[in-house]
């Protein structure tokens, strides 16, 4: 049942929210409660992940592959506990206010249904079931951008619910010849019948699809123009959530099925995913340097850190797919609590054009110094966990022999402090301009960023215990002969390795 949880809970709160009557401090606090129990769930999964391995639920004690599977290993356990985190941030943030046009319209069951879709992406066992999620979410994710209806906003909403859409299409249609010629979509046995039933070309041809729909979901290069388009429109708090979450769900679909599915790291693929992954950084780096806006220039780094994700993938090893889930970790961490930080702006300024700010440091430099935290981690700044995470990931490239790539993530690194600290520079440092007096910001929108910011410098302090965790989820992931096991109940014996 404690599988079931990290779904069943937040739609249970979904539910009560939409019959509750609309009191806005009540809907609040009830969607906070189910965020709540989401992260508590999520904790215990993980804990009892660790203790007792790979935990499989068999949905109406119908057996796999012919059932509904949810199986939690030490990766998705360890996401669904980023999922807890940002929920309880996000929906925390409510309490400093809520467009009451918004509120009204379903803002916080939205939010329920979009942890629930992400949540049930990371426990999935079969890979329909994954493209099911994906569409709970691209629609609560498309309602949530689109609440209010502002010009810019649907015009964003749009550009971002038409490349999913295709994504989908993508996904769809890989799913359904790796059905005609597999007869299963259970992931466990896939992996298990995959490698008898496979053949050259509709192994190029399906990799290729799933690279595309994923790396569309991702924001990989040349796929991620729909992010950086759409990101810096709806409300900070749900900006947040899409930064902290959908992308990296693209990011999780990608390890999980290529992990399982294509084990042959001498591929083209992985060479293909290589390249992919360094011009993804270096574009989404300099997009960033060209941008004037806080939110675009947050989108535009978004997309660049995904390379710094994926790449771990195309080492195939346990040091380079550790690195890569260190990071994610991290990026999901500190990306959230920036676009977090953009709300200040929104909330005083009604702006987020660099422009237009300044001041922060000279008026309230408590909330300053709790900028600094997030901002120069995701510029690597050490000791924070963004050095470690980029320290992990050039030494794996490095290990690997792929000095090439170890440069570009380098050279990137310094393009990220660059923009960094030009954001700080520019938002936080230099002396505000002329604007009318603007109220102080209260507690209740800065607490979800003392909380988040907390967590990021736990991380820093417990990276080298979270690495290790990370390090042994990648080395499940490398050898999937106890998931398939744990799934299936039998010996994968067929499984080529």
């Amino acid at each position: 049942m404690l599988l079931a949880l990290p779904v069943l809970l937040p739609l249970a709160t979904a539910i009560a929210l939409l019959l509750l009557p609309h009191r806005p401090r009540v809907l609040r606090w009830v969607a906070f409660a189910g965020a709540l129990g989401l992260l508590a769930a999520a904790i215990a999964l993980l804990v009892r992940v660790e203790a007792h391995g790979i935990h499989v639920l068999q949905v109406a004690s119908w057996p796999a592959p012919f059932g509904i599977t949810l199986v939690a290993d030490l990766f998705s356990a360890l996401m669904l506990v980023m999922v807890g985190i940002i929920g309880v941030a996000i929906t925390g943030e409510s309490f400093a206010g809520v467009d009451p046009r918004r509120e009204a319209l379903g803002y916080h069951p939205l939010i329920l249904v979009l942890l629930m879709g992400v949540s049930g992406a990371f426990l999935t066992g079969d890979i329909f079931n994954l493209y099911v999620w994906y569409e709970v979410m691209l629609i609560a994710s498309f309602v949530l951008m689109s609440l209010h209806r502002t010009r810019a906003q649907l015009h964003a909403a749009f550009t971002y619910v038409g490349l999913n859409l295709l994504a989908s299409a993508f996904l769809l249609t890989a799913i359904g010849l790796l059905y005609g010629q597999a007869g299963t979509l259970n992931l466990a046995d896939l992996a298990r019948a995959w490698p008898e039933r496979r053949t050259p070309a509709l192994d190029a041809v399906l990799s290729m699809l799933f690279l595309t729909a994923f790396g569309i979901k991702a924001g990989l290069f040349p796929l991620f123009f729909w992010l950086p388009a759409s990101y810096h429109t709806p409300p900070a708090a749900v900006s947040a959530l899409l930064a902290g979450l959908l992308t990296k769900v693209g990011v999780y679909s990608m390890i999980r099925v290529f992990t399982l599915l294509f084990p042959d790291p001498g591929a083209g693929l992985y060479t293909l995913i290589v390249w992919m992954s360094a011009t993804t950084m270096v574009v989404g780096l300099l997009g960033a340097l060209g941008q004037r806006d806080f939110r675009r220039v947050l989108s535009f780094n978004l997309v660049g850190h995904i390379g710094y994700i994926t790449v771990g993938l195309a080492l195939w090893s346990p040091a380079g797919l550790a690195a890569s889930i260190f990071y994610l970790l991290h990026h999901m961490l500190v990306i959230t609590t920036l676009f977090l930080v953009s709300g200040l702006f929104l909330r005083q300024r009604r702006t987020t054009d660099l422009a237009a700010l300044g001041g922060l440091f000279q008026t309230q430099p408590v909330v300053a110094y709790l900028a600094m935290v997030p901002v120069f981690s995701l510029a690597g700044v050490p000791p924070l966990s963004g050095f470690i995470a980029k320290l992990a990931v050039v030494g794996a490239l490095l290990n690997a022999d792929r000095y090439w790539v170890a440069a570009v993530a380098l050279a990137v690194s310094l393009l990220t402090v660059v923009s960094m600290a030009r954001l700080w520079d520019e938002a936080v440092w230099k002396p505000a301009p002329p604007h009318p007096s603007q109220p102080k910001l209260g507690a209740a929108i800065v607490t979800p960023i003392v909380f988040l910011v907390g967590l990021t410098l736990g991380l820093t302090v417990a990276a080298g215990p979270v690495y290790e965790v990370s390090r042994r989820a990648a080395e499940q992931l490398l050898d999937p002969r106890g998931y398939i096991r744990s799934v299936l109940g039998e010996e994968p014996s067929r499984v080529a390795r």
